[in-house]
């Protein structure tokens, strides 16, 4: 090739490399005018398609009695006063007198809306899971399907402890969702959320899991999102990205009584273990071996030389009861029952609880420098047990208030419920406000102290509260159920 051709040959080569780059300079310029691709976010359609017909709304009727008023706008009772006071009924201006009645005709019932929450239909013939304190005291339940089919459910069985709750439908053919595998999802990992919150049905939610394993002070171990759940999303499934329902939604961390940027959800495959026998029989049983626990700090660990902070620290054993029996002493730590290890306090309960009363285990347990294997047979825990309110007049307790302080309206225990619950002392939680509700009290709790005061009746309470630091929070021990636990209540300025 003679020196003009290449060099010629080069020219065009420069020429059509720039026109190369010219144009590739100008494809990112049409291009930008195009909305932009973002890659890496999920697309929850499909999901919403696929599972939302499976998500229902509950609604809770309770029944309350009605005044009978007469037509000139007074009750029976408020006529009956006029009546022995002055000696005649009260007229109604245009109807004639009538002649007093022997009896008095019951006012009549009347249903009212309790509440609103969600659930999701668990088999095809109609059964549903839902959390417990959406159905709990309810006189009817009523389940709106998306088709906007409306059912009366039968509350097959619900269970406080975990908050889990199954109820009937007379359906067929309905479409159930898939179960999802706990043990697969990840921290980080896409979850959305169907359910009704205020009432507005089929609302979708989205976010990621924040935790798992989640240790609130409640039985089980929480899911933790940042998916949006407020009032009326309760009973509502957690889903993942494979459409799968991974938790039930509910609870939330919040100081408003809306979303706060964390939720809690109850883990599905805790969730089926109940299920499974609120449907076989309508109640759940759980293992106990009748110890009180605490947990191992970091201090106490390396101070026995335990080494790291794990296990239950025993520091009460009931008499006669299984650990008792198995020759469990109080200072133990329990370290693993049946080869699964016990990484903090809170894990002993649930897997007694998760095991069959009757069973044979075995409990490895650290004692004064060495490690054990004992042998314990699984007791039954007794049905969850609040003070009820006593039907004998005579019995009523006077309820004391004190609701300036902490919230609270308390009364005296009757010996009766003082037998039922195995106590000596305490008071009843009659009715509360904040910030007792803040702090998580409910009605029926029984306060057992206040800071470092033991409280045995209603006027231990008074004068407790009267004594406390009304600028600083107080710890409250109290007992509800077959569980004592602490609160910390702020008292209102």
């Amino acid at each position: 090739m003679k020196k003009t051709d290449v060099k010629t040959s080069r020219i065009l080569v420069s020429v059509v490399l720039s026109l190369g780059l010219l144009s590739g300079l100008a494809m990112p310029l049409q291009a930008s005018a195009q909305p932009a691709v973002v890659k890496g976010l999920p697309d929850f359609t499909e999901l919403v398609e696929q599972v939302g017909p499976s998500v229902v709304n509950i609604r809770t009727l309770e029944k309350v009695r009605t005044q009978n008023f007469s037509s000139n706008g007074m009750d029976e009772e408020t006529q009956e006063l006029f009546r022995r006071f002055f000696g005649v009924p009260i007229p109604n201006p245009g109807t004639p007198r009538q002649a007093p009645r022997q009896g008095r005709t019951p006012a009549p019932e009347e249903s009212q809306p309790r509440g609103v929450g969600s659930g999701f239909i668990l088999t095809a013939d109609g059964f549903i899971m839902t959390n417990a304190h959406v159905v709990d005291g309810a006189d009817e339940v009523l389940v709106t399907l998306t088709d906007k089919r409306e059912f009366k459910a039968k509350i097959i069985g619900t269970d406080k402890r975990s908050d889990v709750a199954v109820v009937k439908i007379q359906a067929t053919g309905l479409p159930a969702v898939k179960v999802g595998d706990v043990s697969r999802l990840k921290v980080g990992e896409w979850v959305m959320a169907i359910g009704s919150p205020f009432g507005l049905d089929n609302s979708v939610t989205a976010g990621i899991v924040s935790a798992k394993q989640r240790d609130t002070g409640d039985y089980l171990p929480f899911i933790q999102t940042d998916v949006a759940i407020n009032p009326g999303n309760s009973g509502g499934p957690l889903i993942n990205m494979r459409g799968e329902v991974v938790g039930i939604n509910s609870q939330i961390y919040s100081r408003s009584g809306g979303f706060m940027g964390i939720s809690f959800s109850i883990p599905m495959d805790e969730a089926m273990r109940v299920s499974e026998q609120l449907r076989a029989n309508g109640r759940v049983t759980r293992g106990r071996i009748g110890v009180q626990i605490e947990p191992v700090t970091k201090e106490i660990a390396e101070s026995i030389g335990l080494g790291k902070a794990q296990g239950a620290l025993i520091n009460r054993i009931e008499a006669g009861a299984p650990a008792d029996k198995a020759g469990l002493e109080a200072g133990d730590v329990i370290i693993k029952i049946d080869g699964k290890p016990i990484e903090k306090s809170s894990d002993l309960p649930r897997l007694v609880g998760n095991t069959k009363p009757g069973t044979k285990s075995t409990l490895t347990i650290f004692r004064r420098g060495a490690t054990k294997e004992l042998s314990i047979v699984i007791a039954e825990m007794e049905p969850e047990k609040v003070a009820k309110r006593s039907a004998e007049p005579e019995e009523k307790p006077k309820a004391t208030n004190s609701v300036q302080g902490l919230g609270l309206v308390v009364a005296d225990l009757t010996e009766a419920q003082k037998s039922e619950l195995k106590i000596k002392g305490g008071v009843r939680v009659e009715s509360l406000q904040e910030p007792a509700l803040k702090a998580g009290l409910r009605e029926g709790d029984v306060i057992l102290a206040i800071g470092n005061i033991e409280i045995a009746q209603a006027k231990d309470f008074v004068a407790a509260v009267a004594k406390m630091d009304k600028s600083k929070a107080v710890s409250v021990l109290f007992r509800r159920g077959d569980l004592t636990r602490f609160a910390l209540i702020k008292p209102s300025s």
